[in-house]
């Protein structure tokens, strides 16, 4: 275990290849942020920061903060900005007199970092929670099971819109990715961004896309509603990342198996049944899958 810096809210700990923040209270004790509550603790691999900062803060205080890399981190990546600066899980405030502890513990950090802690980091390197994960928005109870998101629309939420059109349900293979609009602000809502449009263009009001939960009073807090983002976020990069790699492999396969010039790892019925796994288990959308299986059956004429 390495050196541990206790500050309001969290505590800090350095090991040699990443820094374990426990979210709790510290050396004061102001109010704590839910969302640190409800993110428990976290470890951030090094290679997931790209730099370290002492600065001064508000009232004889000291703040030390880990920015991380672009692309790192799902849960900011949904934030996209809009977190308050109090409840930035990456900024620790302490004493100023703890001042020294602080650059001593940055100056470590940094000794650290990586060449290329600059740029934009190829795939997230920090968990979020896993599913099963369920919000509960004004219009909507929202679930996400790892393979699909729902919408369940509440009867006195939900717009006629919504409640004409039943519940929804969101394969993660059809998603590009999550829209999150902090409920501390207006307009709050999590939006689902799909990768093939509808035949029927969705209205873009929240309340009326049939892809979007609205947040109101009391619904979709950002301790709530941001972890369920990053989690959805999470999966739906990792999906694109898996299938990306699959793909060309299958289509390998598919061609050797064909043409016969290199004996072929799986028999015809093999690669169709594997195909099928991945259409099934989301590696797959609707149009790789239908892609991929006509050019199984071109070349096997």
């Amino acid at each position: 275990m390495g050196d541990v810096l206790a500050g309001n809210h969290a505590v800090w700990e350095f090991d040699s290849d990443s820094v374990l923040i426990r979210f709790a209270r510290g050396i004061r004790t102001p109010r704590t942020p839910r969302l640190f509550h409800a993110l428990g603790s976290r470890r951030i691999p090094l290679e997931a920061v790209s730099a370290v900062t002492v600065t001064a803060g508000k009232r004889d205080t000291v703040v030390l903060r880990a920015a991380p890399r672009v692309g790192a981190d799902p849960l900011m990546e949904a934030a996209a900005g809009q977190l308050k600066e109090s409840a930035d899980p990456y900024r620790l405030v302490l004493p100023g007199e703890r001042a020294p502890h602080a650059a001593a513990f940055a100056e470590a950090l940094r000794s650290r970092l990586g060449p290329d802690a600059a740029e934009p980091a190829a795939r997230f390197l920090v968990d979020v929670p896993q599913p099963p994960v369920q919000l509960k928005a004004y219009d909507a109870r929202v679930a996400f099971d790892g393979a699909a998101i729902t919408f369940h629309w509440s009867r006195t939420g939900a717009t006629g819109t919504k409640w004409k059109a039943g519940d929804q349900r969101f394969p993660l293979a059809a998603l590009a990715g999550v829209e999150w609009n902090s409920p501390a602000g207006p307009g709050g809502h999590l939006r689902l961004l799909l990768r093939e449009p509808r035949q029927t263009p969705a209205d873009p009001r929240p309340d009326h896309d049939l892809a979007a939960a609205v947040f109101g009073v009391g619904y979709g807090a950002v301790h709530e509603s941001l972890p369920f983002a990053a989690a959805v976020l999470a999966a739906v990069r990792g999906r694109a990342q898996v299938a990306a790699q699959v793909t060309p492999q299958v289509s390998t396969q598919v061609a050797v198996g064909a043409v016969g010039s290199v004996p072929a790892a799986r028999t015809g019925s093999d690669r169709l049944r594997h195909l099928g796994e991945l259409h099934s288990a989301g590696l797959l959308t609707d149009a790789e899958y239908e892609a991929l299986l006509d050019r199984f059956r071109a070349e096997s004429r």
